[in-house]
């Protein structure tokens, strides 16, 4: 891999590469792009094969971040870190203090937070050497369980999906099959629950998809039969790449809006499902409540606030929609295109700021 091409066709800014010998630590810190302000991105704890397909991912998923945060409004720029080992055993405070100590160097360009692999309990660890980490314990002030919050986005974004597909965002009376009833997914039926949809349920984990039937009356089915229920909306919130080859001709809905991350297999598959006119909400969008929700820490965490801002979840997967249908582009390509359309305009106001205040200078 070379990787100063890799970078440079796709524009990062930093790699940074962390080693401390007593503690075990290898880790690679990724930062993307800057412009709209500090990089915020997780730390994922993975046994890779390979460094180089650690750096890969790393890499990947710093430039997937700035555009979850850009296309979330929110001030933030994307970055991650991937720590090499297993994380069932390699694990130590000192591995994440001497992580924490790499973050305070960077003095504020990156901010982390948990993800695959790393918990509340590793931030703290990290807390202890920096103030640049979100998703801390509580009573060092920060958000809590982030599920709820991520949760209430969807489900606000499922709305926005609805009335692009149905020319209203009620929900009352529709059927929404959920494919996954973690954490997530169970928040996001009790909304639909409350607003009066039908529901309908799979997961391989049986006593979730019992809890959901008692509580919700939700429908159950195998995890296989899913994709081909009658349903007015498709709701993936388990793994990724659901929407492939083999699903895409069984779909009944008009509409794919759920928590999964990586919910399109290939990109081709967002093109197929654009030419069968089903309205897909881009998942880096629906799903980016967990993200609004640890920003709003960076400024003294307030629940209300964080909430009013998840709300804009709704404006921004209309305004894709919007994109999406005036350029006749899949609502992915939209998604994308809205994300860069902000990272340019304050790159451009940016620069025209630098180059006046050049003139004002050497005007003197």
């Amino acid at each position: 891999m070379e990787i100063f091409t890799y970078m440079e066709e796709y524009d990062y800014e930093q790699l940074v590469f962390c080693q401390d010998k007593n503690s075990g630590l290898k880790a690679i810190i990724a930062i993307h792009d800057t412009t709209l302000g500090p990089a915020l991105g997780g730390t994922r704890m993975w046994t890779y094969n390979s460094e180089e397909e650690a750096i890969e991912d790393a890499l990947r998923l710093a430039r997937g971040m700035t555009y979850k945060n850009a296309a979330a409004g929110l001030n933030l720029g994307g970055g991650k870190t991937v720590i090499i080992g297993d994380p069932k055993k390699d694990k130590s405070p000192e591995m994440f203090r001497a992580f924490g100590r790499y973050i305070q160097s960077l003095n504020g360009r990156y901010i982390t937070a948990e993800d695959v692999g790393t918990t509340v309990q590793d931030m703290d660890l990290i807390h202890m050497e920096t103030d640049f980490v979100t998703g801390i314990s509580p009573e060092f002030g920060s958000s809590g369980n982030p599920s709820p919050v991520t949760a209430y986005g969807v489900y606000k974004g499922m709305k926005a999906a609805a009335k692009a597909a149905y020319g209203t965002d009620a929900l009352a009376g529709k059927t929404v099959a959920i494919q996954g009833v973690g954490n997530v997914a169970y928040a996001v039926c009790e909304h639909l629950h409350k607003e009066g949809a039908n529901l309908i349920v799979t997961d391989i984990n049986k006593e979730a998809v019992n809890r959901a039937v008692e509580t919700f009356g939700a429908k159950a089915v195998d995890p296989d039969d899913i994709y081909g229920v009658d349903c007015d909306i498709y709701a993936p919130c388990a793994l990724g790449a659901t929407i492939n080859d083999d699903t895409i001709p069984q779909l009944k809905a008009k509409v794919i809006a759920g928590s999964a991350n990586n919910q399109l297999k290939t990109t081709e598959h967002g093109d197929i499902i654009h030419e069968k006119g089903i309205v897909y909400a881009p998942d880096y969008v629906i799903n980016s409540g967990g993200v609004i929700n640890v920003a709003d820490e960076l400024n003294g965490y307030n629940q209300s606030r964080a909430m009013k801002k998840v709300e804009t979840i709704y404006d921004s997967l209309l305004k894709v929609f919007e994109i999406s249908k005036r350029d006749n582009i899949p609502t992915y390509v939209a998604a994308d295109r809205m994300a860069e359309e902000r990272i340019a305009s304050v790159s451009k106001s940016r620069n025209q700021f630098l180059l006046n205040g050049h003139h004002t200078l050497s005007r003197r």
